[in-house]
C-alpha cells in the first residue's frame, strides 16, 4: 500500500489474456461555489489489441451536463500500473518512448492529446476534431476517505470475495473523498478551484451488468465531511445472475456501510427522475431519495459490443439522505443533509417500467 488510503484493487487488473476485457475509472471534481461538476471517464477495451472491441477512450461530463468525447484506439499508447492506481493514455505526441507517467511539466509540453491519473492527479487534454470543443485540466487531489473508517485498513467494494473471479463486473471505490486543487479549461473558460470535493471510482472484468443504478454526492450543504455511494445492479455471479446493492456513507472519520453480508437494501428506481433507496442493519439504517427534473446525458459505457452509449446521467441531481441510530424501542437520527449537485444514473435496461427491489442478508 504506498498509503494508509489506498483501497484494494486500485492497480489494473488487465492479466494480458486475450479474453474480452474491460476496465473503466471515473474521477469527478466538484465546485461548490458554482454547483457546477466535472467527471471524468477513461477506459480500456480488449487490450491485447487486433479485436472488433479494442482500444481506450476519454469522456467528460462537463458544465451544464454538457459532454465530450474523444476515442484512442491504440492500445500500445495505454498504460496502467499493476501495484497502485495510476493509468494514462497518448494520443497526439513526439515523445518516442513507451507511454508512462510523465512529470506534469513534461506532460503538459509533449502530449497533445492525452490523459494521465493517479491516486493524487488527474492531467489531460482532448478535443472534439469536427467542433472544435475541448477540454485541458490540471489538478492535485489530498485523499480524505478511502472506502472505509479513516484509520482502519480499507475495504473492497464488494466484500472479500471480490478477490476471486466470481463477480463480473468488479467495482471499486478507490477514494469516497478528497480535496482537489487545481484548474479545468473548459473550452476556454477556465475553472480554478481549492480543496474542492473529489471522488474516484472503478470497474473492470470480462462480463458486463446488464442493469444498473447509481447516486453519488461528497458535496453536501452544512457538511463537509459527509461523502455518500450508493448503487445496484443486475451482476454475473458464476453461471447465474443476481441483483446486488449498497449504501456506503463516510462521516465524520466513520465509515457506515450496508450491504448484501450485512444488511437488507431496499430500492425504488424510476426510468428516470427519481432514486429511493432504504437500507438497514443491526446498528442503522438510512434512507436516500434522489431527484430530478432534467433530461440527463446519454454516457456510453463498456458492453459485449463495445463502447456504446448505454447509461444517462445528470451531475446536478437533488438528494435528501437521513441517517439513523437503530435502539431497541425506537431510532435515533444521526443526520440529515441535502444537496443540489448530485451525481445520478441508471444504465442498461430495460428501463420501460420502475425497478423496484429488495436483497436480503445472505
Amino acid at each position: 500500500m504506498l498509503n494508509s488510503l489506498q483501497t484494494p484493487h486500485s492497480e489494473y487488473h488487465w492479466d494480458g489474456s486475450d479474453n474480452r476485457f474491460f476496465e473503466g475509472w471515473y474521477f469527478r471534481v466538484t465546485l461548490p461555489s458554482c454547483l457546477q461538476t466535472f467527471g471524468f471517464m477513461y477506459s480500456i477495451d480488449d487490450p491485447i489489441g487486433g479485436k472488433p472491441c479494442s482500444g481506450g477512450a476519454a469522456q467528460i461530463i462537463g458544465p451544464d451536463d454538457e459532454y465530450l468525447c474523444r476515442t484512442f484506439p491504440q492500445v500500445n499508447q495505454f498504460w496502467g500500473s499493476s501495484s497502485s492506481l495510476g493509468l494514462g493514455h497518448w494520443g497526439k505526441t513526439t515523445l518516442n518512448i513507451p507511454p508512462q507517467q510523465l512529470d506534469k511539466a513534461k506532460f503538459e509540453a509533449q502530449i497533445q492529446e492525452g490523459y494521465q491519473a493517479t491516486a493524487t492527479l488527474n492531467q489531460g487534454i482532448i478535443r472534439d476534431p469536427a467542433s472544435e470543443a475541448y477540454c485541458r485540466w490540471q489538478y492535485e487531489v489530498q485523499p480524505v476517505y478511502g472506502w472505509g473508517d479513516s484509520r482502519a485498513p480499507q475495504q473492497s467494494t464488494a466484500g472479500w470475495l471480490s478477490y476471486l473471479p466470481i463477480f463480473e463486473p468488479g467495482w471499486q471505490i478507490l477514494m469516497a473523498h478528497g480535496l482537489a486543487t487545481g484548474w479545468i479549461d473548459w473550452q476556454g473558460k477556465l475553472y480554478q478551484f481549492t480543496d474542492a470535493p473529489a471522488y474516484s471510482e472503478k470497474n473492470w472484468g470480462h462480463s458486463f451488468p446488464k442493469k444498473w443504478f447509481w447516486l453519488n454526492c461528497n458535496s453536501f450543504e452544512q457538511e463537509a465531511e459527509l461523502a455518500l455511494t450508493a448503487g445496484g445492479g443486475i451482476r454475473k455471479v458464476l453461471w447465474w445472475e443476481e441483483s446486488a446493492a449498497l449504501v456506503g456513507i463516510h462521516y465524520q472519520g466513520k465509515f457506515y456501510e450496508f450491504v448484501p453480508w450485512n444488511s437488507q437494501v431496499n430500492w425504488q428506481i424510476q426510468p428516470w427522475g427519481s432514486w429511493q433507496m432504504q437500507a438497514r442493519n443491526a446498528e442503522y439504517e438510512v434512507e436516500l431519495t434522489g431527484t430530478t427534473n432534467l433530461p440527463g446525458t446519454p454516457l456510453r459505457a463498456p458492453t459485449q459490443k463495445g463502447l456504446i452509449f448505454f447509461c444517462r446521467d445528470t451531475m446536478q441531481g437533488k438528494l435528501t439522505l437521513e441517517l439513523r441510530e437503530r435502539s431497541t424501542n425506537k431510532s435515533k437520527t444521526i443526520l440529515k443533509a441535502s444537496s443540489s449537485i448530485c451525481g445520478l444514473e441508471i444504465g442498461g435496461g430495460p428501463w420501460q417500467e420502475p425497478w423496484h427491489s429488495s436483497i436480503e442478508m445472505y
